[in-house]
């Protein structure tokens, strides 16, 4: 199976958007490992406490705070470096503030992505660019039939909607100026995450965190719901060895889902935050329903091209995940660096069979 090769991340240059994020976090603090020179585009964590301040991220990256809703100021960082490679995270992530601000979402997820596109034409380097969309940009009857790449965009929601609709844009720049020069711009569709140092708001596994550090009840809107759960260090993983894949092979695709093994049984959200109350001995949770919410009660895709095109898939099970997960923010708790918990992981995951 395919798996990073640190020898090729050795001093490439790196822009990394996202990197006060979640995810972002993960991949700086491992590209960093690997010898990478990497820039950070992102804007100020928007959570507290956050992986990026608790793990040390701005020490090891080159940090640039800035919006990318602001063209000018984006084209002024990439105007600075000439890069490798590009990830680009930076998003707006969460289904309910999209709901409830929907205009901020699409200018960050679509118009951002748009602008970034735009000041990259300039750059002379560029082997490859990977931009990081969703499971959501599928059109979702909630048929229970995993999405493949191929399968029509859409959304219903407006986080979904935008992450469709900044798949739409990164295509039309690939096609129209990309591909021209060269240089190869794919997407990444990722399944739900899970993994330490999340704290976000509206988030399953942060908000179990929250309440069993504050001995209350998590509540749960749709417990039945289903959802393709993937570790950090999967998803990752499959970022970084899609971008090695672009850069050095013209055949690698240009859509691929990344998300659990094929084959695997379906673990709803209940089952998942059962599997975590337990794990840090916090409360049962409990069921509020939300009748109004926008959320999709089924949510599934199939990695296989991931495994047939690139040799890779993921090594942990959702059990495994939230085992893995749950002892990194017990041992966080109990006063462990973030950034030793999170090497210590990477380094765990990378010598799995």
């Amino acid at each position: 199976m395919a798996q990073v090769d640190p020898g090729f991340w050795v001093g490439k240059r790196v822009l990394l958007t996202g990197h006060t994020g979640f995810k972002g976090a993960w991949a700086a603090i491992w590209l960093s490992r690997m010898g990478a020179k990497v820039t950070g585009l992102a804007l100020d964590p928007d959570q507290e406490p956050s992986l990026f301040d608790l793990a040390g991220v701005g020490d090891l990256v080159d940090s640039r705070i800035v919006d990318l809703r602001d063209p000018a100021a984006v084209a002024a960082v990439l105007g600075e470096t000439r890069f490798d490679l590009v990830l680009h995270l930076a998003a707006q992530p969460i289904v309910r503030t999209a709901i409830e601000d929907p205009v901020a979402t699409f200018a960050t997820n679509i118009m951002g992505t748009a602008h970034l596109l735009q000041a990259l034409r300039s750059q002379p380097a560029l082997q490859a660019v990977l931009v990081v969309t969703s499971d959501k940009v599928y059109a979702n009857a909630e048929t229970g039939r995993a999405f493949q790449e191929g399968d029509a965009l859409g959304g219903k929601d407006p986080y979904s909607a935008s992450k469709a609709a900044a798949e739409i844009v990164t295509a039309s720049f690939a096609r129209s100026y990309f591909d021209k020069a060269g240089a190869p711009v794919a997407t990444a569709r990722g399944g739900n995450v899970i993994g330490g140092g999340d704290f976000s708001r509206d988030r399953l596994v942060a908000d179990i965190v929250r309440a069993a550090r504050s001995q209350e009840q998590v509540v749960l809107r749709h417990p039945e719901a289903t959802r393709p759960w993937q570790h950090v260090l999967d998803c990752v993983a499959g970022y970084l060895v899609h971008a090695q894949a672009l850069a050095t092979r013209p055949d690698a695709p240009r859509q691929l889902n990344f998300g659990p093994r094929a084959g695997g049984p379906e673990v709803t959200v209940g089952e998942l935050a059962t599997l975590g109350c337990e794990a840090l001995g916090a409360q049962p949770w409990r069921h509020e329903p939300d009748p109004n919410s926008l959320e999709a009660k089924s949510l599934a895709i199939d990695a296989t091209l991931a495994r047939q095109a690139l040799g890779f898939e993921s090594r942990l099970d959702a059990p495994q995940a939230v085992a893995l997960t749950m002892d990194w923010y017990r041992r966080q708790a109990d006063g462990e660096d973030a950034r030793s918990l999170c090497v210590e992981q990477i380094e765990g995951y990378v010598a799995r069979p």
